[in-house]
């Protein structure tokens, strides 16, 4: 595949604003502005630049053991959940993900800390020679970049989140203990394929010789293709699916589930991730590590604490902001608005609930606002500031095409628009979805991010 092969070969071979040619940035402000720029003109695919990368700093990514998650939805509250339950087993565990909400450094974590600037800079002064020389996408120097700093941060485990895709995606240079696939929808058809079937087997390309796949894809003619990719490959093929018999439970305070497994029982879990979506990935998560082998194995303790301490902002994320309550949710594809939709009534939200939509242009906008309307009181369509310019949708032309009958409005102003609905919810909620871009631009604008915000720049790795 070589979608967009060469579409960001001369904003990525230009020097970066404000960084000298071949001179490293100075400051973690400087290595922001440096990176972005790569991103705005298109996705490059292909393994080998990445690999020169790593190669010129001594294969970083092949200093630890990892785990690989790929998927359409879920795959960062599943990466989020493993890794917080290896840290609770006592491990050191780096967890790469992507897009962020508010600062790169959400990417790339710790034991569940954001990555400090000082170190970011160390391993940039490293790998710049070769960035400057390989001209890579945003992508792939961010990638490399995260290798390098979680291999000289000695962890004993990282968990690798996909950014797009699987097969030509950047991370697949790595040789993961175990392979989760969480799901397949619609999604980047312009990118990985115009099929359910032809997406899956792009994402079925991160499926390694011998090594254990995982997967929590309901569809059987899906599950069939990762099977049949896992059996060419000699990997042990496994997949795991919401069951009644789980007694699943979801509300406010999150989920909670009993789970059988093989190497510990019957698992009584609870998560602060809320839907019952979070059921499953969070089973997915806990049935991977029982695959991970001896060494890295959490014991049953752990796995219970682990679960009950992942965070992961963004996904229906519940805060009180001056007496009002307002939800975050990332839901940018007609999945994610499904599972969006379906766990409001159990939240226990007050009403009206107004949503704050802001979607980008390239998604499936006209199958997500209708389902969104019917879920809500009332809208306010808006633009995220930080949305690349190529990519902003139309939110007259949106309304329009949902049809008359919807009490929803359009403010493009984005500051403006967040008054305008917490307004309109007055004693209700005001519920912030559509893209990354618009839930981490009001959580920023609202005083609330993750951990710090950054330069007013393009948020997404890629369409997100």
């Amino acid at each position: 595949m070589s979608l967009g092969a060469d579409s960001d070969r001369d904003a990525a071979s230009s020097p970066p604003a404000g960084t000298p040619p071949g001179r490293p940035p100075d400051t973690y402000s400087d290595l922001v502005r440096a990176l972005f720029p790569r991103l705005t003109a298109g996705i490059r695919w292909g393994l080998d630049r990445t690999e020169r990368l790593l190669a010129g700093v001594g294969d970083p990514h092949l200093r630890f053991p990892t785990i690989h998650v790929g998927g359409t939805n879920g795959k960062g509250s599943v990466s989020a959940l493993m890794a917080s339950i290896l840290s609770a087993a006592g491990h050191r565990v780096g967890l790469y993900t992507s897009p962020h909400l508010c600062s790169f450094r959400e990417r790339i974590r710790i034991d569940g800390e954001p990555v400090g600037e000082q170190e970011l800079l160390a391993a940039a002064r490293a790998l710049w020679p070769a960035i400057e020389r390989e001209a890579p996408s945003f992508f792939e120097s961010t990638t490399a970049l995260a290798f390098l700093v979680l291999a000289e941060a000695g962890v004993d485990v990282a968990v690798v989140e996909v950014g797009l895709g699987g097969r030509l995606d950047a991370t697949n240079v790595i040789r993961p203990r175990v392979v989760v696939l969480t799901n397949v929808a619609l999604d980047h058809a312009q990118y990985l394929g115009e099929t359910r079937e032809a997406i899956a087997r792009e994402k079925a390309g991160i499926i390694k010789p011998a090594t254990p796949v995982i997967t929590a894809e309901a569809d059987p003619a899906i599950r069939a293709i990762f099977r049949e990719r896992a059996a060419e490959l000699g990997a042990p093929f496994h997949s795991v699916r919401l069951d009644p018999a789980w007694e699943a439970r979801t509300g406010r305070s999150g989920v909670s589930l009993r789970l059988p497994t093989g190497s510990w029982g019957v698992l009584e879990l609870s998560t602060p991730l809320a839907g019952m979506h979070q059921a499953e990935n969070a089973a997915l998560a806990v049935r991977a590590l029982e695959l991970v082998g001896p060494d890295l194995r959490p014991d049953a303790g752990a796995v219970v604490r682990g679960a009950a301490a992942v965070r992961w902002p963004g996904r229906l994320q519940r805060e009180e902001v001056d007496g009002r309550t307002w939800l975050f949710d990332v839901a940018h594809n007609v999945a994610g608005i499904e599972a969006l939709t379906a766990a409001l009534p159990r939240l226990e939200l007050p009403r009206p609930i107004v949503a704050l939509v802001g979607i980008l242009g390239d998604k499936d906008w006209g199958s997500m606002l209708p389902r969104l309307f019917a879920a809500v009181d009332g809208a306010v369509l808006t633009e995220p500031p930080t949305a690349p310019a190529g990519r902003r949708w139309d939110p007259a032309g949106a309304l329009a095409a949902a049809g008359p009958g919807r009490d929803a409005e359009i403010v493009p102003a984005f500051v403006a628009a967040l008054h305008r609905a917490r307004e309109r919810a007055g004693a209700g909620t005001v519920l912030v979805t559509g893209s990354f871009h618009t839930v981490g631009d009001a959580l920023a604008a609202l005083g609330i991010p993750p951990c710090g915000v950054d330069l007013p720049l393009p948020r997404s790795s890629g369409p997100v």
